[in-house]
């Protein structure tokens, strides 16, 4: 296996880099090579397994599947503000 070393990483780029790597449950360098083979592969970001989906919405994961069809447009659907909570008094 071929090792890399780089420098000059500025740190907030480094502390994001710790948080994303405990958010997946793995070591900084192991979240790095997962971030290099994910980006020369062209995937999409590794997960765990058997960890759900980030911050999507069932309409977007819906429609990241219907966009790899061939001659179907799907417009982005415009998200409101959440309404204020019922009051029971």
């Amino acid at each position: 296996m071929a090792s890399l070393t780089v420098r000059n990483l500025d740190e907030p780029t480094k502390v994001k880099l710790r948080i994303r790597a405990a958010e997946n449950g793995r070591s900084m360098e192991e979240e790095v090579r997962q971030i290099l083979a994910d980006a020369v592969s062209g995937r999409t970001p590794s997960r765990r397994a058997g960890e759900p989906e980030r911050e999507l919405g069932l309409a977007e994961r819906i429609r990241q599947r219907v966009l790899s069809l061939d001659g179907v447009d799907v417009p982005a659907i415009a998200r409101e503000p959440m309404r204020d909570p019922p009051d029971f008094a």
